[in-house]
């Protein structure tokens, strides 16, 4: 689920040890993007077991932004949980899951001997994130086309804020959480996602307007998630979440933009489609 890296990241400078880091950054989108379609057009449990493992690791990421990671009662207690969830989603039984991921959150919170409601919100961040993905993927109609289209929008989003505030720069959007981020970088993002979005429509995966709109939301709605994350790591003085993936930082930093849009994207479909019919929801207008 990796792009490249997104426009708040720090300039590289015009050395051999940035041109080298810029190609790792490179490679392992090449490597984590194509891996990551593949999964996800196979679906099922490749795709539950892939989704879950993120969400464990973008939980014990949290905790190490927070400063609770030593912790290991609220780890086991989280982690757990999420795994848990996961296989019961495999099964079909998401209401289960839920509840389990509700206990998990409730019991790591007491758990925790400080930064509860942080905890728990890391909790709710993990768990957000993996039924959400789940459930657009499950419907068979629309499942794969609809985590298509938001995965690609956050994509394209990255690399559209990265290269027009780069070649651009301006006014910065946001300077007290991402210094790096500008307008131009917004919009350059936006520009590409009504790129997609159009693409879709001319394929005939959706009527033009109505994914033109979606593409809109969900590209602003993942750079809000990027500055959230921003805001998260600002408020406890971390620069990445961890070292995880070469040259990108820690998988939160990679999946910020899209936790927040699938997230997005579940609710929506779940709201119009129901729990069966949530990426028709979505995507058919």
């Amino acid at each position: 689920m990796s792009g490249v890296p997104p426009e708040n990241s720090p300039a590289i400078p015009e050395t051999g040890k940035g041109a080298s880091n810029l190609f790792m950054r490179v490679a392992a989108a090449l490597v984590l993007a194509p891996l990551t379609i593949a999964i996800a057009w196979i679906g099922g449990w490749p795709w539950i077991c892939l989704v879950t493992a993120a969400g464990a690791l973008l939980y014990a990421e949290w905790l190490m932004i927070v400063g609770a990671s030593r912790n290991r009662l609220i780890i086991a207690a989280g982690l757990s949980a999420l795994v848990i969830a996961g296989i019961l989603m495999m099964t079909g039984r998401t209401d289960f899951a839920v509840a389990v991921l509700a206990v998990g959150t409730v019991l790591a919170a007491i758990l925790a001997s400080g930064q509860r409601l942080w905890v728990a919100g890391g909790m709710v961040y993990a768990a957000a994130a993996v039924v959400a993905s789940i459930l657009v993927r499950l419907d068979a109609n629309a499942g794969f086309l609809a985590l298509m289209f938001v995965l690609l929008i956050v994509w394209v989003t990255d690399i559209g804020g990265y290269f027009a505030g780069r070649g651009i720069g301006g006014p910065k959007l946001w300077p007290r959480v991402s210094p790096k981020k500008t307008w131009a970088g917004a919009i350059g993002g936006l520009v590409l996602s009504l790129a997609v979005a159009a693409v879709f429509a001319l394929l005939g995966f959706g009527r033009m307007l109505p994914l033109l709109l979606l593409g809109t939301v969900l590209s602003v709605v993942s750079q809000l998630g990027d500055l959230f994350e921003s805001a998260v790591k600002r408020r406890f003085g971390v620069k990445d979440s961890s070292h995880i993936i070469p040259g990108h930082g820690g998988l939160m930093d990679r999946l910020d933009g899209f936790v927040a849009a699938i997230v997005f994207a579940a609710f929506i479909g779940f709201m119009r489609g129901g729990l069966d019919g949530v990426g028709r929801g979505f995507m058919v207008w």
